[in-house]
C-alpha cells in the first residue's frame, strides 16, 4: 500500500500517532510519505491535536481511496490499535528536527477532572501505566514525556526510576502535580537531568496542598541554572479574580519560583488578563517592574 499522512497543526512539534502509524506501515512493508496532491494513495491518515481555537482543519485528499482522521482535534473516542500504539515510533519522520529527542506517554489518565482540561474525559479519571521507557526511548539524548499526571500513577515511582536509570535529559512536557509530591518521588525526581522542571497552582481551592508540595520540593534544595526552583503555570480567566491571580504570582515569586502565566480562552480574554501575561512571562519586565499595579505597557 501506498500510505500518506497529513499533520493538520503544523510540523513544528512531532506528532506522535502520525510516528507511530509510519513505524507500523513500513514494518509491514508500505510505502510510506508526507501527502502530496500530485500522487495517488491508497490510504491517508489526517491527524489534529488541537481544535479550530488554535489550527485551521485542512481539506479532505482528493488522492486517496480511503481516509482517516483521529487525535483530539476531531474527537476524544478515536485511538490507536494496539499493534499501533505501542510500537517503537519512527522518529526519521520529521527528518528536519533534531533526532536526539524520543516522545511518548508511560501513563494516561488523571483523577483530577479539571473542567478546562480534556484529558480526564478521554484517557479516564485514573492515571495508568501504559508502557515502559523502552518501548519509545533507545538512547536518545533527551526524553520528551507528555503524561498529563505522571505522578498520579501507583507505578510512579518505578517510571521515575526509569528515567532516572536512563542519563537522559528529561522534559515534563504537562508539568508535575505539586500536590502529590513526597520525599520520595522527590529524590527520585533529583536523580534526574531536568532542564527545567514544571508545575501548576490553577485555583484558590488548591492553594494549601499546591503549597505543600511546592515547600517540599524548596526543601530539596535542587534549583535550575537561574537559581530558582522551578516554573508554576497560573492559569487564569477561568475561576479565579485578578487579586487572586496577583496573590498566586507574588507568592510564587517570593518562594523562589518563575510565575507563568497560562490563561484560557485567550482570544475572548480581557485585556487586563493578556496585560498581566505579558508582564509577567518577560522575564525582562517582570524583574524590572515587580509591582503590576505600576506596569506600563507602553514603556516595555
Amino acid at each position: 500500500m501506498r500510505i500518506g499522512l497529513i499533520d493538520v497543526d503544523s510540523h513544528n512539534w512531532p506528532n506522535l500517532a502520525l510516528m507511530k502509524i509510519s513505524a507500523y506501515h513500513k514494518s509491514i512493508g508500505d510505502d510510506v510519505e508526507w501527502w502530496d496532491g500530485f500522487a495517488q494513495y491508497d490510504r491517508v491518515y489526517m491527524s489534529r491535536v488541537f481544535d479550530n481555537t488554535y489550527s485551521e482543519d485542512e481539506p479532505e485528499p482528493c488522492n486517496a481511496s480511503e481516509i482517516i482522521k483521529g487525535g483530539t482535534g476531531y474527537g476524544l473516542d478515536n485511538t490507536l490499535p494496539d499493534e499501533i500504539e505501542h510500537i517503537m515510533p519512527d522518529y526519521g519522520l520529521y527528518h528536519w528536527m533534531p533526532q536526539d529527542t524520543a516522545y511518548g506517554f508511560l501513563s494516561r489518565g488523571c483523577p483530577r477532572g479539571c473542567e478546562f482540561c480534556i484529558v480526564s474525559h478521554k484517557e479516564g479519571r485514573r492515571s495508568v501505566k501504559v508502557a515502559d521507557l523502552a518501548e519509545f526511548w533507545n538512547g536518545q539524548k533527551n526524553i520528551k514525556l507528555l503524561d498529563p499526571n505522571l505522578l498520579a500513577c501507583p507505578e510512579h515511582t518505578d517510571l521515575l526510576s526509569q528515567l532516572a536509570s536512563s542519563g537522559a535529559q528529561i522534559d515534563f512536557t504537562q508539568g508535575l502535580d505539586a500536590r502529590l509530591l513526597c520525599a520520595e518521588n522527590i529524590s527520585l525526581l533529583n536523580l534526574m537531568r531536568i532542564k527545567e522542571i514544571h508545575f501548576a497552582w490553577d485555583s484558590l481551592r488548591e492553594t494549601d496542598a499546591v503549597l505543600r508540595g511546592l515547600r517540599l520540593y524548596v526543601e530539596s534544595g535542587r534549583k535550575n541554572r537561574h537559581g530558582e526552583y522551578g516554573t508554576v503555570y497560573v492559569l487564569t480567566n477561568f475561576n479565579t479574580t485578578m487579586d487572586e491571580n496577583l496573590f498566586r504570582i507574588y507568592t510564587l515569586r517570593d518562594m523562589g519560583y518563575t510565575p507563568y502565566v497560562m490563561i484560557y480562552d485567550k482570544p475572548n480574554a480581557p485585556r487586563e488578563i493578556r496585560l498581566l501575561q505579558r508582564w509577567c512571562n518577560n522575564k525582562p519586565i517582570f524583574r524590572s517592574e515587580p509591582d503590576f499595579a505600576r506596569y506600563d505597557p507602553r514603556r516595555s
